[in-house]
């Protein structure tokens, strides 16, 4: 069912008129032109890169070090410490985000790019942190002890050995938190104003806005949203394999 949804909105996309037939009667690109000239598209992707970017950013310089910390050090409540982190992963977005948005607007957040980057930490940071503490377990504790043997001190340590180590995970983890910003809907649309509309929550006010809109451009940005994801979860299967990452957690 979904091969043939995402089918039938890509085939649209192209198609110069599709009504009661199979197929389409004829196909062009120019909806791609159409949507990109009527979403201005050049902008929102600016947007949605820059708020990506940063997501990104920020969440790796937080969940680095943590993670590292949680991989080679064992203290009370670890355990605990790993099922809050586990929380705003799980737990649906909406739950939390009605409640941190009403916050936001009461900070004066609201309505301004750094608050939509602020909001979309507050799942990834855990996010990130989850994912790298695998791979640091993974990284041989000898190799630093032997490091230390010959007067290496933890900085150079971790710059190092540690870092270049860490270096396929973090990729996986940029670019799956990459993933993450683009899709994640629910929290930006909360905080968002129409100069910090991402990719999703313009696909979606071109889906439920007051209006008329040809379907084929809306359908064509459509295939514009879900080619990105595609493309960097593809990359992101290249230096993650799932199945390890779950065993290993």
């Amino acid at each position: 069912m979904l091969a043939g949804t995402v089918g039938s909105v890509l085939l649209s996309s192209f198609a110069t008129r599709w009504f009661a037939t199979w197929t389409p009667e004829g196909y062009t690109t120019k909806w791609y032109g159409q949507a990109w000239e009527e979403f201005d598209l050049t902008s929102v992707l600016i947007v949605t890169a820059e708020v990506a970017i940063a997501v990104v950013i920020i969440s790796l310089l937080i969940a680095v070090p943590a993670a590292y910390a949680l991989a080679r050090r064992d203290f009370p409540g670890k355990r605990l410490v790993m099922v809050l982190f586990l929380l705003p992963v799980v737990v649906p977005t909406i739950t939390y985000g009605v409640p941190l948005a009403i916050l936001f607007y009461d900070l004066h957040l609201a309505l301004t790019l750094p608050g939509v980057v602020l909001i979309n930490l507050v799942p990834a940071v855990p996010f990130a942190i989850l994912i790298l503490v695998p791979f640091v377990e993974q990284i041989d504790v000898s190799l630093e002890k032997a490091a230390r043997v010959f007067g290496a001190g933890q900085l150079r340590i971790f710059a190092r050995i540690v870092f270049p180590l860490l270096v396929p995970g973090i990729v996986a983890v940029s670019v799956l938190l990459l993933v993450r910003t683009l899709a994640l809907f629910d929290l930006t649309f909360f905080v968002a104003g129409p100069e910090q509309t991402t990719l999703v929550v313009k696909l979606f006010a071109a889906v439920s806005g007051a209006g008329f809109r040809v379907d084929q451009s809306v359908d064509a940005m459509a295939v514009i949203y879900m080619s990105a994801n595609v493309a960097l979860l593809a990359v992101a299967l290249k230096f993650i394999n799932p199945s390890r990452l779950v065993s290993a957690g």
